[in-house]
């Protein structure tokens, strides 16, 4: 055979590239189009800044002779790989291919994201993985196995260290779902986004129960009932747009700091209008939004999980151009108090923004403990621990504004000065106190009341004595449990300072491997 020449031999790459990019046909495309869904490489288009995509391993297929997949062999193997720019900053990003195979992991395939997951760590650079899967390549049995749990090890190593970010654009079920749930945060399309761990067939075999895959396994579901994503998207446009918009707060790795951002609001600016969101009557809701909206540059909140546990908020915004991780109790459902859910909610976002060098700042409004047998039964013991246990272990800079109420326990849980917040600000009608007035005077004046002639007018009179005492900061500024009572306007200016004078902080911890985080 004469050799060839080189025009030849380019042709052959040109012809083979343009095999892998096809995906698993044209067919196979119009089916994934007819189903409302993107392909894998208009998905990593739309992550990407333009042209920026560098692919890896483009022409690995799998090894399988086993059940006919001798004659069924795509370039690729059913995932694009590789790395390109989010806002001028390196992404690896790994793909899966609904048209080649149903997305199905095989060795070959696991490999790949494997190949991904590991240059992403050594780089120190995001990892961002496009989900789209039918699950386990049943031809290739023990060795498809064998890929997920490699892939779960990276996951876990890479915990911390640098950011992982799960698109669940089609189905993800079964062992599947492991691999999203052990990284930072999951996004989810509606309508073709599915994750769960057992199907409609099997629960109903098991259990009885008619279901179907959207009601357990949609984006609503695992974004408001289950908790198990935190962003949720009409469309896939909207949802990366999404993934490029939080990769822009989130440093590198754990070794840098967020990008600052000029935005031009002026970091010691007022707002008047912090005066009449919040109500001088503990008893009465507002949305806590509103109040961070009007702290933060140009009124540009993120929130994280907004569906879910909404009695606490949780996301990031900036504050002079600083990234800057926000918690703060939601008056507006459920009064503000933590339960089993919030907790854990701001537990695991207090130890991702600590992971990542992201001050938190913590606005408290909270009555305690949402009190009632399911939450006992159900462990708000050691679920409100979390938070106790995430906040004293943080090293970045901690800065807590008390708005209003700050009862009990809960007070304690909420970043309180013994739990090391760097800065405690309190508006003039923040009460730091055991509970509310009311039960308060109750207890303390209980057999005054209960000997007076008058028993109404004594107890009113004794809650407002009661009040007077405790319905301020005062007390608490004068022990040092409050560093500064602040006018409302002046918030954000008194929390920009406080971020300065925190700056660059030092924590010396006794010498561990790790802290054992309650359960």
């Amino acid at each position: 055979m004469s050799q060839r020449t080189m025009d030849e031999l380019c042709e052959e790459l040109l012809a083979k590239r343009e095999s892998a990019r096809q995906g698993g046909g044209e067919k196979a495309v119009v089916r994934q189009k007819e189903k409302g869904k993107l392909t894998a490489r208009e998905r990593i288009e739309l992550l990407l800044d333009p042209g920026t995509f560098n692919e890896v391993d483009e022409f690995v297929h799998h090894r399988c002779v086993h059940f006919g997949l001798d004659k069924t062999v795509f370039e690729g193997d059913g995932v694009v790989t590789g790395w390109g720019l989010v806002e001028g900053r390196k992404v690896y990003v790994f793909s899966q291919d609904f048209t080649v195979l149903g997305g199905s992991l095989g060795e070959m395939h696991a490999e790949k994201i494997c190949k991904i997951q590991d240059m992403a760590l050594s780089t120190g650079s995001p990892v961002v993985g496009i989900n789209d899967s039918g699950g386990a390549r049943i031809q290739e049995a023990v060795d498809s196995l064998n890929g997920y749990g490699k892939i779960f090890f990276r996951n876990t190593l890479a915990s911390g260290v640098i950011p992982q970010l799960s698109v669940i654009a089609g189905p993800s079920a079964g062992g599947a779902v492991y691999s999203p749930a052990l990284t930072d945060y999951i996004f989810m399309v509606e309508g073709t986004g599915i994750m769960h761990i057992t199907g409609p067939a099997v629960i109903k075999a098991v259990t009885g129960e008619e279901v179907t895959s959207e009601q357990i396994g949609g984006s609503l579901a695992n974004n408001s009932k289950s908790g198990n994503a935190h962003f949720t998207a009409k469309t896939e446009v909207d949802c990366f747009a999404q993934v490029r918009k939080l990769l822009g707060y989130l440093p590198q790795n754990n070794l840098e700091d967020a990008p600052d951002k000029e935005s031009g609001d002026d970091p010691m600016r007022e707002d008047m209008e912090l005066r009449e969101i919040v109500p001088v009557n503990p008893n009465k809701g507002y949305d806590v939004r509103e109040v961070i909206r009007r702290v933060v540059d140009g009124a540009d909140f993120f929130e994280v999980q907004s569906l879910w546990a909404r009695n606490i908020v949780v996301g990031y915004a900036r504050l002079g151009g600083k990234v800057i991780g926000i918690i703060a109790n939601q008056a507006a459902h459920l009064a503000g108090c933590l339960d089993i859910d919030a907790s854990d909610k701001a537990s695991r976002f207090i130890r991702h923004c600590d992971a990542f060098n992201i001050p938190i700042v913590t606005f408290v409004d909270v009555p305690g403990y949402l009190p009632g047998a399911a939450q006992e039964f159900g462990g708000i013991i050691r679920h409100g621990a979390k938070m106790l246990y995430a906040y004293s272990e943080a090293t970045v800079p901690l800065i807590t504004v008390v708005l209003r109420k700050a009862y009990g326990g809960a007070y304690l849980g909420m970043c309180s000065k013994a739990l090391g917040a760097d800065m405690v600000i309190a508006w003039p009608q923040a009460e730091i106190a055991v509970m509310g007035a009311e039960g308060a005077a109750n207890i303390v004046f209980r057999r005054e009341i209960e000997a007076a002639e008058d028993s109404a007018a004594t107890r009113t009179r004794k809650i407002e004595e009661y009040r007077d005492a405790f319905a301020n900061p005062y007390v608490a500024a004068e022990r040092g449990f409050v560093d500064r009572v602040v006018l409302p306007e002046a918030t954000r200016g008194e929390i920009w300072r406080a971020l300065i004078a925190s700056e660059n902080r030092r924590d010396l911890r006794p010498r561990r491997k790790h802290g054992v985080m309650p359960h």
